[in-house]
């Protein structure tokens, strides 16, 4: 083949770098939309979300939820009886809905939707370019970053010699530590530190805060802490870790309080950091591993002719799955439309831009109890200088609620802008909250004013009756 045959070849409409949920949903709509497409992947093609993260965490905390649940039925509670869960087939079930870590079904679906997969490091070689070992790529249209996000360490003495886990060895683990040390109270520690007691281990968790999840209501964080400890959890707020030493066995964590805890294995949850070192970003006049910053079709800002894009993780809007694909298509739609010379209005809420991440940002922490939340808590609401109410009710309360579980906890809020008495956010905490999420995602997306939300009316008994509490609390009860 000649030099302008490979040339050719190697040209392509859309180039993706990395094929993680975001990567994968770009691709599928720019080649929906007849771009020809590439992805680049350097390790398994449905990336952080699929092998290490939200699939095998889930995959990890649900049996002990199931169980829970049945424990909290007098009736069920009897049959279920006091025995844990079997580690070992909560194992093997992780290892299923991770494929055993191989990759053949989603690199069959990238195919079947017409979708070139290239293997290997990608690297940015200047304007539209990408360089895969000896490969040379090159963009029509767009060039987008999609690599994600790395766990990070903190540089620790004796932290190398300790081995640590990070959020990829918690999920992976093929065994269950005798005692684990987790340091970090987001929602990676909160999270591991359920399923792993779930499983059998002694877990410590240590953090700097006064409670688990720092940036959610502090109710959240005190009912987690709550749930935790009555696990089996060693929850330990205030603390931070000085040191770390090992040798062949055991892991000692020193504490600035003095004290240590010992552990077979140490996780750190300590925060993340962008996957955008040796991306070759120096190239095209961006520092080598920073976050990007992109507007809000998900262009990254100061590239000129504006043929960069990035996606997920990187661009630190929203490092959650749900966040990075609802971006994705929002740029997928905004690539295709640039590519066919169609005029793009990234007006709020338009087709071309990711509003969301700005004012409904929904998430869940598959603790127990769960904690759902979205939008603006009253702490963001007080640093944004909005006028608000926040409004708190029993969530255990609800009819529903006590249907749902024996001696039901929780705890709901919803944020109500004063200025014209719509919801800027809501939280919920208990058994199942996650199930309410998305009706206050949508009041919150639509801004659905308070007097119409006393048109949608909940079914009884469900715990979903919580909204008619909560909208009757806000009329009957004065502002402070």
């Amino acid at each position: 083949m000649s030099d302008d045959a490979n040339a050719a070849h190697d040209t392509y409409d859309v180039i993706v770098i990395g094929a993680g949920p975001t990567g994968e949903n770009v691709a599928d709509r720019t080649a929906a939309a007849g771009l020809r497409t590439v992805i680049v992947e350097s390790e398994l093609v449905g990336g952080e979300c699929s092998y290490w993260a939200c699939i095998p965490s889930k995959a990890l905390l649900r049996p002990a939820a199931a169980l829970r649940a049945a424990r909290s039925v007098e009736g069920a509670r009897q049959v279920a009886g006091e025995r844990p869960v079997d580690a070992a087939a909560v194992l093997a079930r992780r290892d299923s809905f991770v494929g055993d870590w191989r990759d053949d079904g989603q690199v069959s679906w990238l195919d079947s939707v017409g979708v070139e997969l290239v293997r290997g490091h990608a690297r940015l070689d200047g304007p539209r370019r990408v360089v895969v070992g000896e490969r040379r790529l090159t963009a029509r249209h767009a060039v987008v970053v999609c690599t994600g996000s790395r766990a990070v360490v903190p540089e620790l003495p004796g932290v190398a010699a300790a081995r640590p886990w990070t959020s990829r060895e918690a999920t992976a683990a093929k065994q269950v530590p005798g005692r684990l040390a987790i340091v970090g109270g987001g929602v990676v520690g909160a999270e591991m530190a359920a399923a792993w007691s779930s499983l059998g281990s002694r877990v410590t968790l240590l953090m700097r805060g006064e409670r688990p999840l720092p940036r959610m209501e502090p109710f959240a964080g005190d009912l987690v802490a709550d749930g935790l400890r009555e696990a089996g959890v060693d929850v330990r707020p205030g603390v931070s870790v000085t040191g770390l030493s090992r040798g062949d066995g055991p892991v000692e964590v020193a504490l600035d309080s003095g004290d240590s805890v010992t552990a077979d294995e140490v996780l750190f949850a300590t925060g993340r950091a962008p996957r955008t070192d040796d991306l070759g970003l120096e190239t095209v006049g961006l520092e080598s591993g920073s976050w990007l910053d992109v507007d809000d079709s998900l262009r990254v800002t100061g590239v000129p002719d504006g043929w960069l894009y990035c996606v997920g993780d990187p661009n630190h809007r929203a490092l959650l799955t749900h966040q990075g694909k609802y971006q994705a298509r929002i740029a997928g739609a905004a690539i295709a439309a640039r590519a066919a010379g169609e005029p793009v209005d990234d007006t709020a809420w338009g087709p071309f831009a990711a509003t969301a991440d700005h004012a409904a940002v929904p998430q869940v922490v598959f603790t127990e109890p769960e904690v759902a939340s979205v939008g603006l808590t009253a702490a963001a609401a007080e640093a944004a200088g909005r006028r608000y109410r926040a409004v708190d009710y029993d969530l255990g309360s609800v009819s529903g609620a006590a249907l749902y579980a024996d001696g039901y906890r929780g705890q709901a809020r919803m944020v109500v802008d004063l200025a014209d008495e719509r919801l800027l956010g809501a939280t919920f905490v208990g058994p199942g909250a996650g199930e309410l999420l998305h009706a206050a995602t949508i009041a919150v997306t639509a801004r659905v004013p308070v007097s119409r939300l006393w048109h949608a009316v909940p079914a009884f008994p469900t715990v979903n009756e919580i909204w008619l509490r909560l909208l009757e609390t806000y009329r009957d009860q004065p502002a402070a």
